[in-house]
């Protein structure tokens, strides 16, 4: 039991610290990349709006005038799993 306790732990302090990361880059801007499954990977510009306890929100940018903002939101374990990679611009 305590090999699953101690499992636990650590996915726990992944995800914290992966919270906390997101958290000190708010405002700034990343490139991110959506692993969108089949092969197909999305990769776009936005900013790092807010950071909630369970999600984090990143508004994207417009293409061009008639293509609008958008506002995205991800989980932390999105990261973890590497559904999305993000990078500083």
């Amino acid at each position: 039991m305590q090999t699953k306790e101690g499992e636990l732990g650590m996915e726990r302090s992944q995800y914290d610290m992966v919270r906390e990361s997101v958290a000190q880059k708010c405002g700034s801007r990343v490139e991110i990349c959506l692993d969108r499954g089949r092969n197909k990977v999305d990769i776009q510009k936005g900013v790092i709006k807010e950071a909630y306890p369970s999600v984090f929100t990143i508004e994207i940018d417009g293409e061009d005038e008639h293509c609008p903002d958008q506002l995205l939101s991800f989980s932390y374990t999105d990261i973890i799993t590497k559904d999305i990679r993000m990078r500083l611009c």
